[in-house]
């Protein structure tokens, strides 16, 4: 009976502070002025100290998302950054590889030939100077056995393998690459081979034909597409064949392959 009759008392209580508080916070006529400034004045403080924990909290959340802003711009940024120094980069690097082709193309016999210039991106990694791949392929006009040259009118090899935009260059010292070539001096005729990578020799010339040490050899442009004239390198060394039957000339060439950037493949 007791807790009833308290809770209803309570009920009561908290009805009338209720309206109560109503009364003095919508001040009907300003009729609770003095009642609502004492409120006031005793809430002051504690609302002082709210309002300025919200500005700090609210300040707090403003940097925290600011930090948060910048760290996003700071990436974007960056990013940004990077790809301008990437783009840089590859002009400097494609302004540099025109201007190496632009030299060596005043170094070769444009007027007799139709060349394509190509870039070379890999190599034998046995280092056997036996191949090397080039940036150019079928979409470039080029295929199979078509000769290979450098600067000066050099001949470095010919290309056996084509996909579309590359093609492997077979280099005169692999023991698969066959060249018919003469003395320039003497005018003796040969077959040049590749001895696996190792270097080139002339072989297959008579005893009868003269070979001399520091003779210029160059192609005959007999038995294939490779033209006549194209530069292989000096003798070096005359000796005899295994059967004693033909004389060979070890031939040094006139280009290091481990140090070729550019070459040009013949295409007529």
């Amino acid at each position: 009976m007791s807790k009833k009759y308290l809770t209803k008392n309570g009920v009561r209580v908290l009805l009338v502070l209720g309206i109560c508080s109503a009364l003095v916070f919508f001040n009907p006529r300003g009729l609770f002025n003095p009642v609502r400034n004492i409120f006031l004045e005793i809430a002051y403080p504690f609302q002082k100290t709210f309002y300025l924990a919200g500005r700090a909290i609210g300040s707090s959340a403003d940097f925290l998302g600011s930090i948060g802003n910048l760290n996003s711009e700071n990436k974007k940024l960056l990013k940004e950054n990077n790809a301008l120094a990437a783009e840089v980069a590859f002009l400097r690097d494609e302004k540099n590889e025109n201007a190496v082709l632009r030299e060596q193309l005043n170094l070769i016999p444009r007027d007799k030939f139709d060349l394509t210039g190509a870039f070379i991106i890999s190599q034998d990694p046995q280092r056997l100077n036996s191949w090397i791949m080039i940036d150019k392929g079928t979409a470039d006009g080029i295929s199979n056995e078509m000769p290979v040259i450098v600067a000066d009118g050099i001949l470095i090899g010919h290309v056996s393998e084509t996909m579309a935009h590359t093609a492997k260059i077979t280099l005169l010292s692999d023991s698969e690459s066959v060249v018919n070539v003469l003395d320039v001096e003497t005018g003796a005729k040969g077959v040049l081979r590749g001895e696996y990578g190792l270097g080139v020799v002339m072989d297959m010339v008579s005893q009868q034909d003269g070979l001399n040490k520091d003779d210029l050899v160059i192609t005959s442009g007999l038995g294939n597409n490779i033209p006549r004239g194209l530069l292989i390198g000096k003798i070096s060394e005359v000796r005899l064949s295994g059967d004693k039957l033909f004389q060979q000339a070890i031939v040094a060439p006139r280009i290091k392959y481990s140090k070729m950037d550019i070459v040009f493949v013949i295409k007529n």
